[in-house]
């Protein structure tokens, strides 16, 4: 699928609402990117731009990145160091089989909805919201 196909697809408000909803359970973060390249690697790509978007500066290393590959029919999750101490690989493959049916169906909002919504309940979990907690990375949907 092309790209700008599918951030023409994408409903961003909806995304950016279902991120913000689900913080306000953890103090963990949640980001979405979505990559015009195509991709070969997903995971990797998805280190580099979790590097690069400053997602390793959390207080408790519990940010999420979900990475979207259109082009190339890819994705990946990958997070921060805090959440594999606490969380191991299962928290990782119920968070991309919440999404894999739903992208194979070309059903992308929803799929990153469901997707943002499990990382949030299974942060949640592990990292509880705090009195003093703040948003510490932006909600937006980000891409290249």
């Amino acid at each position: 699928m092309k790209t700008k196909d599918f951030l023409h697809q994408l409903d961003h408000r909806k995304v950016v609402v279902a991120i913000q909803k689900a913080e306000q359970k953890t103090s963990g973060e949640i980001r979405v990117f979505v990559s015009r390249k195509h991709i070969e690697a997903p995971v990797t790509v998805a280190q580099h731009h979790f590097l690069r978007m400053g997602m390793t500066l959390t207080r408790e290393r519990n940010a999420i990145l979900i990475f979207v590959a259109p082009r190339s029919n890819k994705f990946a999750v990958v997070g921060d160091v805090g959440i594999h101490k606490r969380c191991g690989d299962e928290f990782w493959r119920k968070l991309a089989d919440e999404m894999r049916d739903l992208f194979l169906r070309a059903d992308f909002t929803l799929g990153l909805i469901q997707g943002i919504g499990k990382a949030g309940e299974l942060l949640a979990e592990h990292f509880p919201r705090r009195p003093d907690d703040v948003n510490e990375l932006p909600d937006e949907v980000e891409h290249d």
